[in-house]
């Protein structure tokens, strides 16, 4: 899939498309039947498939005083565009003045002169141009008065719940801790992503080293707790001889216990001692909640916790449980 950062980096050539449009954040269940509607007609008629999405979210422009917080990153939802089989993204920078087009000019500018589209494929949700004043109907007009058709694709909802689809279906559900809920509706696990560097180093005294992340730049991060998940090294990453997605305990929050003030995402791979992960990008992967977190009485009671979240952990992941380390934090 070809990314094209800005409106200049579109070839000159690209002819005709079928094109979308949207942030796509979390590219969740309702996203990825608009998409594959999208993929599919430019299938049928020969053309090129692209989805114009925005980067910063909006939210982040019009009130950058609120805590708005993507469910993914950019990289992550640009990979998750990926897999749906479209040819290209059209990354659009999104700006005060960028908000001040209208619902014609956007249209004019970006679908037909530049992306050239025969075809706009859209959800029923659809808001676009100065204000949002675009809806469907704007479209659907905008469409017989510049040349290209528009195709609704009606709101899709969840046959258990009869919810429709939504980013806020997930931060609703990622709020209250529940991942394996939000990956329901995401259709894959829920993710953050970010680098891994130096912590306190508690967790290597106790026997269960982690890759500390900073929870202050990972995308939506959880409520509190720890999670059974998985630690992803990038490819790149130096050859150990081992998977680069590796089985984890995943413990988010201050550290009560001792104390702490920061808010982390500490993942222990399972039974590995040896790993340098300091300065590589990884991502983790969250499956499911254990438990929330929790001050203990003491570091031994938190030892025998420490242990069960590690078996419990490795029976929802299907890996074998490593052995409980003979550790114990040094007192005084």
């Amino acid at each position: 899939m070809q990314v094209w950062n800005g409106a200049d980096q579109v070839p000159a050539d690209l002819g005709p498309t079928v094109a979308t449009l949207g942030i796509f954040d979390g590219v969740h269940r309702g996203h990825q039947v608009v998409l594959a509607a999208t993929v599919s007609e430019a299938e049928a008629a020969g053309l090129t498939s692209v989805a114009v999405t925005f980067d910063p979210h909006p939210a982040t422009v019009h009130r950058p005083e609120q805590d708005f917080v993507l469910i993914a990153s950019l990289t992550d939802r640009l990979e998750r565009l990926a897999s749906t089989g479209l040819d290209a993204v059209l990354v659009l920078d999104y700006t005060l003045e960028f908000a001040q087009a209208t619902a014609e000019e956007f249209a004019r500018r970006y679908l037909v002169e530049l992306l050239g589209a025969h075809l706009v494929v859209a959800g029923e949700d659809l808001r676009f141009g100065r204000a949002n004043a675009g809806d469907r109907h704007t479209m659907v007009e905008l469409g017989r008065s510049l040349g290209f058709g528009v195709e609704i694709i009606e709101d899709i909802a969840c046959p258990d719940t009869g919810r429709r689809w939504s980013s806020t279906w997930v931060r609703e559900l990622l709020a209250g801790g529940d991942v394996a809920g939000a990956a329901h509706v995401l259709g894959r696990t829920h993710r953050v992503r970010g680098v891994v560097v130096h912590g306190f180093k508690r967790g290597r005294a106790l026997g269960y080293p982690t890759a500390n992340l900073r929870a202050d730049d990972l995308g939506l991060v959880p409520a509190d707790g720890v999670y059974a998940g998985w630690l992803i090294r990038p490819e790149h990453a130096p050859d150990d001889g081992t998977s680069k997605r590796l089985p984890a305990a995943v413990s988010i929050g201050t550290n009560p216990t001792f104390h702490g003030v920061e808010r982390t995402v500490e993942a222990y791979v399972l039974g590995r001692t040896d790993l340098d992960l300091y300065d590589e990008e990884v991502v983790v992967e969250l499956v499911e909640r254990l438990r929330p977190m929790v001050d203990f009485d003491g570091v031994p009671a938190l030892l025998d916790q420490m242990a069960d979240d590690v078996a419990r952990t490795a029976a929802i992941l299907g890996v074998p449980a490593p052995a409980r380390p003979e550790v114990s934090f040094p007192s005084g």
